[in-house]
């Protein structure tokens, strides 16, 4: 860069959570220790081995777009687009045709629009070519809750999709982050969104083991860190954020949430799901988002863990936080992992997460880890268990790792 970059900061919030419908529910959800997961009402799960998620509940996409629009959407791009919609709202930005190149959209999924490609393979099999809809491709795609977002604000700068598996959302961020440091944006509108409760969704995660099989008691089946743990729960919604250039946002006198300071991203180069063992790539993306922001380890107060409730994960993560912070630092440092409550959302998961850094950051308070009741050896920090704390929150690093290996960290402060 030929010049300092230029600083960035949160100035909006939008969220679509299984525990709340907007950021002021999802707040009180997240104090409150809410559970989000219960038997799966989206479609008959009953021949299936997991018959339980953390669906979005009583949302009503018309709220945010036409009735006919919201049937031919996907449901991931209705989720982005309400929470897009709240977080602009929020924010007090105001898009126009002065400003409109100078807005961007960066929104992540994993899997984009996995119903549309179901539904439409079956009524191909059942009732032949000229019956699959004309809207089939353009719903389907990854990047349509982005292309979508931009039409429904008028925002025409930078747009991308991220589509890094459980990652996207947070490499949504962090490149939005990279866009207007390097002056190419001064506002981005950017996070996850994802809704792949759908059968082939839920059987293809439950053939490869990765979910849990409580089918007796699904409210305790999303479990991060516990000793007890099996596999994640799958959920589904959105979160975005608005950032944009400190100068911008001073300049218009704008309500600031905090300053998005560091990002990290690594590879394992290991497996196809699989973590590194010893979560070295995760260390080093901590690290990395440290380094970027210029924060020591002992300046960091709470981590919001990737935490999915799989054995592997949380007990690399653990060691990728001890690896990073130092043992005496990380055993200082509170952890918790908030899928414990809306379950794990794949590529919307680092956008609700971003979300709940902000909220513990103006909040005072550390998010819980709910259902923890057995330690495991293996796990060994301050999970926050069961319980918000109330605490001095300055400084935030949010994990989110991917399928593929993919390790994105973020590091948000209060406005220093």
């Amino acid at each position: 860069m030929s010049q300092a970059p230029h600083r960035v900061v949160v100035t909006g919030l939008g969220a679509v959570t299984p525990i709340g419908n907007d950021v002021a529910s999802y707040e009180v959800a997240l104090r409150q220790s809410a559970n989000g997961v219960a038997p799966i009402t989206l479609f008959d799960a009953s021949a299936h081995a997991c018959r339980f998620a953390a669906e979005v509940k009583d949302f009503d996409p018309a709220t945010y777009i036409g009735r006919k629009e919201a049937k031919r959407w996907d449901r991931f791009c209705q989720f982005g687009v309400a929470a897009a919609k709240q977080a602009v709202a929020d924010a007090g930005l105001r898009i126009s045709e002065a400003n409109a190149h100078r807005v961007g959209i960066l929104i992540g999924s994993g899997v984009g629009g996995l119903l549309v490609v179901e539904t439409y393979a079956h009524v191909l099999k059942e009732k032949g070519p000229d019956r699959v809809s004309p809207f089939t491709v353009p719903m389907m795609i990854p990047n349509m809750a982005t292309g979508l977002t931009a039409i429904a604000l008028g925002a025409k700068g930078p747009s991308n999709t991220t589509s890094t598996a459980c990652a996207a959302g947070s490499n949504a961020i962090g490149d939005a982050f990279r866009l207007i440091q390097l002056g190419l944006a001064d506002a981005m509108v950017c996070g996850g969104a994802e809704s792949a409760i759908t059968p082939l969704g839920v059987a293809g995660f439950a053939s490869a083991k990765a979910l849990s099989f409580r089918n007796d008691s699904p409210a305790t089946a999303s479990r991060p860190f516990d000793a007890e743990r099996d596999g994640f729960v799958i959920g589904e919604g959105s979160g975005i954020l608005v950032l944009e250039s400190l100068e911008q946002a001073r300049g218009r006198d704008a309500r600031i949430y905090g300053e998005l300071v560091g990002y990290g991203m690594t590879c394992d180069a290991y497996h196809i799901t699989a973590p590194s063992p010893g979560g070295v790539g995760g260390a080093e993306a901590m690290r990395l988002a440290l380094r970027d922001a210029e924060l020591e380890p002992e300046q960091v107060d709470y981590i919001n863990a990737h935490g999915t409730s799989t054995p592997a994960n949380d007990r690399n993560e653990t060691n990728a936080i001890k690896a990073c912070l130092g043992e005496a630092a990380a055993r200082r440092t509170a952890v918790s992992s908030t899928k414990s409550m809306t379950g794990h959302l794949l590529g919307g998961s680092g956008g609700i997460e971003a979300v709940a850094a902000i909220l513990a950051i103006n909040g005072g308070f550390a998010p819980p880890t709910i259902n923890y009741s057995n330690p495991d050896p293996d796990c060994d920090l301050d999970y926050v268990p069961n319980e918000a704390r109330e605490m001095k929150v300055g400084t935030v690093l949010s994990n989110s790792f991917g399928f593929g290996g993919h390790n994105v960290c973020l590091a948000f402060s209060a406005l220093r």
